[in-house]
């Protein structure tokens, strides 16, 4: 479903990403794990249109789309809910969901409108309510909510579970994985790689612009080296 290849991307003379190799297969979760500053914000901005790379492909569905506006990946269907969620604070609830379906599933919004509340039914609890004035949690939800929207055939999540409690990123991923379950495919784009591994098909670790390890999920989880990066053991 995604394909990127010899990704390198960076910040005007900054070259940050130094030759990427990543892939999204149909039905799957893909982790993209690393710590700040690692590069994994630049990936998903450049893959999603908002950067132009310095070299490398990246192909959606068969077509390259390497460079491309990101109205029209939009339009294929690769939606990013961004790190820090970026909702419109003083639109209410529903006009921030409304909103998502923009570029994309317009036709399908009242439908849409339903099953998003019906995921997150303390969505419809708010719904003339300010963005603005939601717990984090309850931002995240309707950042997701507004993903959805625009019936995504392939949704990057940039950091979901970031500034939420313990209880709510269990809630967080605990939803990533019923969202895959009824057949979404996921890039999780995360620091918290005991969870992001325990509900990914398959991971890749950045470090300094380049993948250091890629693989099965399960398998990197004991991987030694990730354990001691990450783990602390």
């Amino acid at each position: 479903m995604l394909e990127v290849k010899g990704l390198r991307a960076g910040y005007g003379a900054i070259e940050i990403l130094r030759g990427v190799d990543l892939a999204v297969g149909t039905g799957e979760i893909v982790a993209l794990l690393g710590s700040n500053g690692a590069g994994k914000s630049t990936l998903n901005n450049n893959v999603c249109g908002l950067y132009r790379p310095f070299g490398g492909t990246v192909r959606f569905g068969g077509s390259d789309i390497t460079g491309a506006r990101s109205t029209r990946i939009v339009e294929a269907g690769l939606v990013q809910v961004p790190e820090g969620r970026r909702i419109f604070p003083t639109l209410s609830v529903r006009d921030n969901l409304e909103l998502g379906s923009y570029r994309r599933g317009r036709s399908g919004r009242q439908k849409n409108l339903a099953h998003v509340v019906e995921i997150f039914p303390r969505l419809k609890e708010r719904w003339t309510q300010p963005a603005g004035t939601l717990s984090g949690g309850e931002q995240q939800m309707l950042a997701i909510g507004r993903g959805l929207m625009g019936e995504p055939k392939l949704l990057i999540l940039d950091e979901p579970s970031l500034g939420l409690s313990p209880l709510l990123v269990e809630e967080m991923f605990a939803l990533i994985g019923r969202l895959n379950a009824g057949g979404l495919s996921i890039l999780l784009v995360e620091q918290n790689v005991v969870q992001s591994l325990a509900i990914a098909h398959r991971a890749y670790v950045l470090e300094g612009g380049v993948v250091a390890l890629s693989g099965p999920a399960r398998e990197l989880a004991e991987h030694p080296g990730l354990r001691k990066s990450y783990l602390g053991h």
